[in-house]
């Protein structure tokens, strides 16, 4: 089972990978980075997308429909796309109070969102942290 840096090197293996990070969505800390992320500032990307993974997963409106049990996390993924690139957030299950998601920013020119997509969930699924 891959540790933080082994996970963020496979996601900078992806198509179009930019850069990758580990964030703590309710402090927006980042808790490993690698590659380039736009504006070159790795710290304020983590706060950054932390702040979109939070305010998404507090909403009852994103959450499943046929559950009434709350999930934890609360969603899968979130998608960000603009006109160069695309920013997926795969939020990790984790045995503890989970508030980690992984951030892949992927060129939109040679990246592959599907691909991402699944990826991103198996090495979730595989991550160890502590």
């Amino acid at each position: 089972m891959p540790g933080i840096d082994e996970c963020l090197l496979e996601a900078m293996r992806l198509p179009g990978a930019r850069g990758a990070a580990l964030v703590d969505w309710t402090s927006g800390l980042a808790l490993g980075t690698v590659g380039e992320f736009p504006g070159g500032d790795h710290e304020a990307a983590a706060a950054e997308a932390a702040e979109i993974a939070r305010l998404a997963a507090e909403q009852r409106a994103f959450a499943p429909v046929e559950d009434d049990v709350p999930a934890d996390p609360p969603l899968e993924d979130l998608i960000i796309s603009n006109r160069d690139s695309y920013h997926l957030l795969r939020f990790v299950p984790t045995s503890f109070d989970s508030s980690v998601f992984l951030h892949v920013c992927l060129g939109r020119s040679d990246g592959n969102l599907a691909l991402a997509r699944i990826r991103l969930g198996e090495m979730a699924g595989r991550l160890v942290l502590g």
